[in-house]
């Protein structure tokens, strides 16, 4: 397969047509109608593709003249991607399929305190052990595997595009590098991205965990223009969504809504401030108070709401999932108080976070869409045209 090839913009506009036309299929005619590209491109782009297996005949269509149209498909097999979660107790690798969908998963408890050579060793043996199990291997590794969809890739025999490693703030996506990780200080400055790219041969992303999440739902059909995703596990961030992409901020240092300072001299965070979001949050989940929890997490909501005026707040991440309705409920509330109409949903998904990991590498393929997005992850930002 040629891989470079799939970075051109030109592919990117079919390949992104190709995957949200879905198992329908759609014609080389509508592409070309759709892209603004000649019927010539669109054929070569097309006959590649194919030659490289990353598209098929889907049947035909009746057309208003001449013979029927062929339609084409993406094939989803064709290639695949990891996403890594990496957090503060636990690790989750995830394979994902061209379309985005995972078809397999191991998952580990982890202590992200013990280092960033203990925590890599084992990065490396699940990742190797997912990829060895979907190639027909043994795999090895200590993680539990689970195989997702039906029956899983049977046999890689495809690209794997790259690494996507989604872990906590704060650090710095472009260098690929964490900073003083709330509560793991020993992680500033350590060359995760490098050093997973030489272990594992093969190319890395790193992104934060609320980062990734949010970029994976973006790419969803149906997502909303903008949206907050609002995490709450064993830390709370936020992934922000304007305008359909990811809002960064140039030192990757934007959504870190739990350490918004709610209470003046409220106890001390593991971040070396004091009445911070995430330190209320997650004290009041401790002694088990879930609705207050919620409360305290419609406040955060609420100052994204009337800071950002975003389509949606959508919450996820351990603690959410353990009672959702008590989190959203709650967090509607609040806002509803507020005089803010803001609708508020919860990711049901638990692998949410790993997901989007995996959409780190896949989304630049697929640049028609993410036009921003693609320039955030490789590149100057694409156009139509």
């Amino acid at each position: 397969m040629n891989v470079p090839a799939l970075r051109s913009h030109n592919t990117a506009l079919v390949l992104d047509l190709l995957r949200g036309a879905g198992e329908g299929g759609i014609s080389r005619l509508e592409l070309a109608e759709r892209t603004g590209l000649t019927p010539q491109a669109v054929s070569k782009i097309t006959a590649r593709l194919r030659a490289d297996g990353l598209a098929a005949e889907a049947g035909h269509r009746a057309s208003t003249g001449g013979k029927p149209r062929t339609v084409l498909r993406l094939v989803p097999s064709a290639a695949h991607a990891v996403g890594v979660h990496l957090d503060r107790d636990e690790l989750t690798v995830l394979l994902a399929d061209l379309a985005g969908a995972p078809v397999a998963l191991r998952r580990r408890p982890l202590d992200l305190g013990a280092g960033a050579g203990p925590v890599l060793d084992a990065v490396t043996e699940e990742v190797r052990g997912l990829l060895g199990e979907c190639d027909g291997g043994d795999g090895g590794g200590a993680g539990a595997r689970t195989v997702l969809g039906a029956g899983g890739p049977g046999g890689l025999g495809a690209a794997v595009l790259g690494v996507g490693v989604a872990m906590p703030g704060p650090l710095d996506h472009r260098a690929g590098v964490p900073g003083r990780v709330t509560g793991f200080p020993e992680w500033a400055g350590h060359p995760v991205r490098d050093e997973l790219a030489r272990r594992l041969g093969l190319p890395v992303v790193l992104d934060k965990d609320t980062n990734a999440a949010a970029l994976g739902l973006a790419l969803r059909p149906g997502a909303p223009g903008s949206f907050a995703y609002v995490h709450l596990g064993t830390g709370l961030g936020a992934g922000l969504v304007l305008g359909g992409a990811p809002l960064r901020g140039d030192r990757t240092g934007a959504g870190e809504l739990g350490h918004q300072t709610v209470q003046l001299d409220g106890p001390p965070c593991g971040c070396g401030g004091r009445g911070c979001l995430e330190a209320l949050c997650l004290a009041a989940v401790a002694r088990g108070e879930r609705a207050g929890a919620a409360r305290v997490l419609g406040v955060g909501a609420a100052n994204l709401v009337r800071l950002l005026d975003i389509d949606q707040v959508l919450l996820g991440g351990r603690a959410v999932l353990a009672a959702p309705e008590v989190f959203a409920d709650g967090v509607r509330e609040v806002l509803t108080g507020l005089g803010l109409t803001t609708p508020v949903g919860v990711v049901a998904e638990r692998d949410a976070v790993a997901e989007g990991a995996a959409w780190l590498t896949l989304a630049p393929v697929f640049g028609a869409e993410t036009g921003r997005l693609h320039g955030l992850y490789g590149g100057e930002p694409t156009e139509r045209r």
